[in-house]
């Protein structure tokens, strides 16, 4: 199907639904707790009403921008979403070709089930971020932090929301459940469940585990993870060890975000994980605009996921302050419907709209959205 024939990205996630197990279907699309901030993050949006400007637009709007002094050509990128390879056959390889064909970032999860090396080799030329967890053995964070630095990765993404886990013991067993699912439909989707390929730093302990029954190290992984309780010194110690920049994933409130600052990373992502792992937090949205004011000054660059579902969505966020925003949910979607082409529409999809929304607005360029062009909804009502 044309990316031209949807008329939204929830049309990719409908067409998705018939095309892949239940389960894995499941795993993908839920969230934690009551699925509150899952659905409040999308929700968010639709609050902050454009106020569009007359007389200013221009043909063929200019969408690049810079990230971490790499130029882009859309100001929106691939967020990191965990073993793609059940979602499709040619896995994280078919979403960085992809990215490099759009002249997109695409942020590389260290959960996937392809490995960086073969990642970049399938998309030599693509804008490659690696993000990580600070692992409960830490040996694990360098030995990704070290590979993808190797393999010209250009930003390591260290995920800080996670110090235990959220509800991702809940959605093992759905993913568990999958694995054990041997009916016909399963066979059909004829969908390979493989092994998390880069958690690979302690090969000893990750034998031991394999030999134990856990084959696809998802247990291991996720004690890595789930028992992991970092501080601020081990990102200290991870600043030592590369020359990469530094971006911390999952800052929802203006105080980790002075604090991020102040420990010297180059750049966070406003993110609820997806609505993962804390359920009942603030939408990555209306937490934007707190950090954006907090961050004023300095040099750090501020993003944003979570909840993002149109290019008018994209638009909203860089008009309150973000440089870039990262797309997750829809990306695989598109990468179930029809692999990298799948990934490819939806990201045309996105920048049509953006493209739309622009002109609509009077922008001919990304530096031409600001905050003038945005209100939220809470403003509005307090002057009827």
């Amino acid at each position: 199907m044309s990316h031209t024939d949807i008329k939204s990205l929830d049309e990719f996630k409908i067409l998705a639904r018939k095309k892949t197990h239940r389960v894995l279907f499941n795993y993908f699309s839920t969230g934690a707790g009551d699925d509150q901030t899952l659905e409040d993050s999308k929700a968010a949006f639709k609050r902050f009403r454009l106020k569009p400007r007359i007389f200013r637009s221009d043909p063929n709007p200019d969408l690049g921008v810079s990230i971490q002094g790499h130029p882009i050509r859309v100001p929106f990128g691939i967020a990191p979403t965990a073993i793609q390879a059940s979602a499709h056959p040619d896995g994280e390889s078919a979403t960085a070709k992809a990215a490099e064909g759009f002249g997109t970032i695409m942020i590389l999860s260290s959960v996937s089930q392809t490995t960086i090396e073969d990642v970049r080799k399938s998309a030599p030329n693509a804008h490659l971020w690696m993000q990580t967890y600070v692992f409960k053995d830490r040996r694990n964070t360098i030995d990704i932090v070290r590979r993808a630095e190797k393999e010209g990765f250009e930003a390591i993404v260290v995920t800080v929301d996670s110090p235990v886990m959220g509800r991702f013991s809940q959605i093992r067993v759905k993913y568990e459940e999958f694995k054990e699912d041997e009916s016909e439909e399963q066979e059909k989707q004829n969908i390979p469940m493989k092994s998390l390929v880069n958690v690979r730093g302690c090969p000893s302990d990750i034998e031991r585990a394999k030999a134990a029954g856990d084959v696809n190290i998802t247990q291991y992984v996720r004690n890595q993870i789930g028992e992991s309780y970092p501080k601020w010194e081990d990102l200290a110690s991870l600043r030592k060890l590369t020359n990469l920049p530094i971006i911390l994933k999952g800052i929802i409130s203006a105080e980790s975000a002075r604090e991020a600052v102040a420990a010297g990373v180059q750049g966070i992502i406003v993110s609820a994980h997806g609505g993962r792992q804390l359920d009942g937090v603030q939408a990555p949205i209306e937490a934007l605009p707190e950090i954006v004011d907090a961050l004023t000054g300095s040099n750090v660059e501020v993003y944003l996921d979570g909840g993002v579902r149109s290019g008018r969505d994209v638009f909203k966020a860089l008009a309150i302050g973000a440089k870039a925003v990262f797309i997750g949910r829809p990306i695989i979607w598109g990468l179930i419907c029809d692999g990298t082409s799948g990934v490819k529409q939806v990201l045309q999809h996105v920048e049509d709209e953006l493209v739309n929304t622009m002109s609509l607005c009077g922008c001919n360029r990304v530096a031409e959205i600001t905050p003038s062009l945005v209100m939220h909804e809470s403003q509005v009502l307090s002057k009827l």
